[in-house]
């Protein structure tokens, strides 16, 4: 009777690596490969009701970009969506450089102070949405009562056209901020010391260490945040369903891509067509939206890291 060799010990390892991602891969391909390869079928599909009845080629993306009603409606919640993404990167961002800027002096106090600004982080999109909720409520919501106690009169915040987009990207401005900015404060930390020092010598004010200095050296921080940023921009849904509605309440004001996929492809209050077809046109023109711009972006963003 003959013994069996042993494996070869790098054959052995890759067998224990392939046993341990196994799963993972697994209930990775169950639940998102799956799903975004039937997306794709079914942008291409004809459906009656949750039932496909045919193959009708681009005629579904065809709609929804450039047929009425449906291009409309896509085109105004790209706009909102477009607005989203300059807004927290300019507000939400910028406040961010300039926290992490602030708690990289070591301030006494400054690793509480990283902890509360990290806080709102570890909550939940559906808490942080109920709880501005509440707060810009135009009866009895904190935001305007403390406006009254300094004479400005309050404002219906999320029932006006004109403040319910600003005020759900306040919102979220505020859930996030603290991840880009303890980013930014890893990437400045990194930074040496002599650097900064030596360019407080020569007089270096705090507004110069930061457009001249820290800045060009902090780039690989920054393209994490604009690529990670952009993807958040163009996926909202949790936070606008929440304190607006699934409509995009008022008249169509805080209406985004995702609320409208959501929208199109199940039905909503009013109407209740479920529209599968052109939802998935939806979800694929989203999708390739975003792998597109963010590919793009890191190859530029990149190439400006290796310039630096």
């Amino acid at each position: 009777m003959t013994r069996r060799r042993p494996l070869p010990p790098k054959v052995r390892r890759g067998l224990w690596v392939a046993c341990l991602l196994a799963p993972a891969a697994a209930v990775m391909t169950l639940f998102v490969v799956v799903p975004v390869l039937g997306a794709f079928a079914d942008a291409f599909r004809s459906f009656q009701g949750p039932r496909p009845t045919g193959w009708v080629g681009l005629a579904n993306l065809r709609d929804v970009l450039f047929v009425a009603p449906y291009a409309a409606a896509t085109w105004r919640a790209l706009g909102h969506n477009i607005v989203v993404l300059l807004s927290l990167m300019v507000v939400q961002n910028g406040l961010a450089y300039l926290i992490a800027f602030a708690l990289l002096k070591a301030l006494p106090g400054h690793r509480v102070h990283q902890v509360i600004v990290f806080l709102p982080v570890v909550l939940s999109a559906i808490v942080v949405g109920i709880l501005w909720k509440l707060l810009l409520n135009p009866i009895f919501g904190a935001v305007n009562e403390t406006l009254a106690l300094i004479g400005i009169q309050g404002l219906p915040w999320l029932g006006d056209a004109r403040t319910a987009l600003g005020s759900i990207i306040a919102a979220n401005a505020w859930h996030w901020m603290g991840f880009p900015a303890l980013i930014f404060l890893a990437a400045m930390q990194r930074i040496p010391r002599e650097a900064l020092e030596a360019a407080r010598i020569d007089g270096a004010t705090d507004r110069v260490l930061l457009a001249r200095i820290i800045w060009p050296l902090v780039a690989p921080a920054t393209t994490i945040v604009v690529v990670l940023t952009f993807i958040g921009s163009f996926n909202w849904f949790e936070l606008p369903y929440v304190m607006t509605g699934l409509e995009g309440s008022p008249g169509g004001a805080t209406d985004v891509l995702g609320l409208l996929f959501y929208r199109t492809a199940f039905g909503a209050v009013s109407s209740g067509l479920e529209d599968f077809g052109h939802g998935s046109a939806l979800a694929v023109l989203m999708f390739v939206v975003v792998a597109a711009v963010s590919a793009v972006a890191l190859r530029v963003l990149r190439a400006r890291e290796i310039e630096l």
